[in-house]
């Protein structure tokens, strides 16, 4: 994937990539999800532990983590440590809730990082000494509220301390890892600090609205998947009848609503990448919305599909079952549907100044 250019198409060219847009990237990991979900999500979920230095680094850590990126060589990873055990769905709690459990401590001019991370795509690396690059939220102040006392620290490999407990037995992705682990007093220096100190959830926010678009995405890529393999059954199986069973009624309407939805969600999830792309006043509401909408539309329409076929859908000689097991995951992860996107969009509708048309504009800033 590296050697060919995939890794490269997701940086932007202001960073020494060759990515113009969100929309590019949207495009592309489209075509690669509906053939191997697993290995498309370790090139994004690589991009995503990119995006804090791409969008909160100083021009020194931009120059000099991102060159082994940018190479069409080696096998780079990096990895957003934001998810921990136990849930994150309430970083931002203040006391007596806990929030971020991971602490950062200064001493002296080095930061040591003590806490436990999960389902953070590949952050143990190929050989569970750490990826090359990972971006930590810590708290690194114990006293400050949440706005002021979390931030997003750089560990780079390698990273005496980080010790791997488990790759989780996740029910898809299973060609994609996704492990536990811990950081046991693992120090890095004072400047390793991504964007402001206490800046950190700003920084995630900021990071993972572009993110919620590309998981609608990728249940485009689910969904289109499923789609061709249910329309080439339809149009070749008589199930012991007189014509394609596609010929029948229930058959063509169930794989017409299905087309629906598909192209309602790729062109909802360009929309909310144009917005990202814009900074137009409704990305992130738009984003939520692609991310919400699409995630749950893709169990639907592939539950639907799998109707459609009938009994042979639930054998693994044809790949309905396994894309189902994939899409299993898209509610859940990038922010849960429940527990973040949904209350983040509520939020959003609560405040007095809330426009219900802003994310019909597109204003350039």
């Amino acid at each position: 994937m590296i050697a060919a250019g995939f890794l490269r198409q997701c940086i932007p060219h202001s960073a020494g990539g060759e990515n113009a847009g969100l929309i590019d990237t949207a495009i592309m990991a489209e075509e690669l999800y509906a053939v191997n979900a697993s290995v498309t999500l370790t090139l994004i979920g690589t991009v995503l532990g990119l995006l804090p230095v791409l969008i909160g680094g100083t021009n020194e850590q931009r120059d000099r983590l991102l060159p082994p990126f940018l190479k069409q060589a080696g096998a780079p990873l990096a990895g957003f440590c934001a998810t921990e055990p136990g849930g994150s769905a309430n970083a931002a709690s203040p006391p007596p809730g806990e929030g971020v459990r991971t602490t950062a401590r200064l001493s002296g001019d080095r930061w040591i990082i003590q806490g436990r991370k999960s389902w953070v795509s590949s952050a143990t690396g190929w050989d569970r000494r750490g990826a090359d690059v990972l971006s930590v939220l810590c708290r690194t102040d114990p006293d400050a509220p949440p706005e002021r006392s979390i931030s997003v620290i750089l560990v780079e490999r390698p990273a005496s301390g980080l010790v791997f407990e488990r790759a989780i037995a996740s029910v898809g992705h299973r060609a994609h890892l996704l492990p536990q682990f811990g950081f046991q007093g693992v120090s890095v220096a004072s400047g390793n600090i991504l964007g402001s100190l206490g800046g950190g959830l700003a920084l995630t926010a900021a990071c993972f609205t572009g993110a919620a678009a590309l998981v609608g995405i990728f249940a485009v890529g689910l969904m289109r998947a499923a789609f061709e393999v249910a329309l080439d059954f339809a149009r070749n199986e008589r199930r012991g009848g007189i014509h394609p069973i596609i010929e029948h009624q229930a058959v063509g309407f169930g794989l017409a609503n299905a087309k629906m939805a598909i192209e309602a969600t790729r062109y909802l999830c360009w929309r909310a990448c144009r917005a990202v792309d814009l900074q137009s006043p409704g990305a992130e509401e738009l984003a939520i919305e692609a991310k919400v909408f699409g995630s749950e539309t893709a169990v639907r329409v592939l539950t639907d599909l799998m109707r459609v076929v009938g009994i042979e859908s639930y054998d693994h000689a044809l790949p309905l079952g396994r894309l189902l097991l994939d899409a299993l995951a898209l509610p859940l992860f990038g922010g849960g549907n429940i527990g973040v996107r949904r209350r983040r969009l509520h939020a959003n509708l609560q405040r007095p100044e809330y426009d219900p048309l802003a994310a019909c504009s597109e204003v350039e800033v």
